[in-house]
């Protein structure tokens, strides 16, 4: 044995009759850009996510992209470059990992509810689901693939009320801003978009029995630029930090 080994091996053995491990190797440096796909409900969030992770990892840089969730998958299926995807529903991460595009099993991250956007002052009175069946009312939904679209439907059929929208929206944003702007009485979004635009619009709960619970899963991709940066901002999303974040933009994490 060299005289550095002899040495080496001295020092760990006396680090153990002391009760103390020798410190482990620091942890590889996330440094690049994180390339971020994302369901239009967790802009908010998620820009606050960015801000975090960038804090603990200076080297490091978020790109966050949101757009409705069939956007993104077909962003994927397409080939676009990103390291990471976060769905607001299962059937579309379900595409992804299907086409063989995710590089690990997809895990449920947050979930939301529906909620009812009306604008700041409510005028209409709109008190719930069963007032949107009234005929003078402009209500928008998102469009039928989108998930929030799809979970209002859902709702919808559950409260038994019938309503034709005044317009099919691609994402959640764009059915809160037609509220906002006064173009429509009312939308079916998240709690969490309208806790976005507080000030802006006004929320009215939907009962219990006729609400949707969304859950929102995220993967690393496979073949992601930057899988080891990726991995890290999953893993933030998911630890105690990550989630009290998401918590503080009305998401529910348990």
């Amino acid at each position: 044995m060299s005289r550095r080994s002899f040495l080496l091996a001295g020092a760990a053995a006396l680090a153990a009759a002391c009760g103390k491990a020798p410190p482990a190797a620091p942890a590889a440096e996330i440094r690049g850009p994180v390339l971020v796909l994302a369901a239009s409900s967790l802009t908010a969030a998620f820009e606050a996510a960015k801000a975090a992770f960038e804090k603990a990892h200076p080297s490091a840089t978020v790109q966050l992209s949101f757009a409705g969730t069939p956007q993104l998958v077909a962003q994927i299926e397409q080939g676009a470059p990103a390291d990471v995807f976060a769905s607001a529903d299962e059937s579309s991460m379900k595409k992804v990992v299907e086409g063989g595009r995710a590089a690990e099993a997809p895990r449920t991250f947050a979930r939301n509810r529906l909620q009812v956007v009306v604008e700041a002052s409510n005028p209409k009175k709109i008190a719930g689901l069963t007032d949107l069946a009234r005929p003078e009312l402009k209500v928008v939904l998102c469009g039928p693939t989108v998930p929030a679209g799809r979970y209002a439907r859902e709702a919808l059929a559950r409260a038994s009320v019938e309503l034709k929208p005044v317009s099919e929206e691609p994402n959640v944003k764009a059915a809160v801003g037609k509220v906002a702007m006064g173009e429509a009485d009312a939308a079916i979004v998240y709690v969490t978009d309208a806790f976005a635009a507080k000030g802006k619009v006004a929320g009215v709960e939907i009962a219990d029995a006729q609400n949707v619970v969304a859950s929102y899963p995220l993967v690393v991709l496979k073949g992601a630029p930057n899988r080891a940066g990726a991995a890290a901002f999953a893993e933030f999303l998911l630890s105690e930090e990550g989630r009290r974040l998401l918590e503080s933009f009305g998401f529910r994490v348990s």
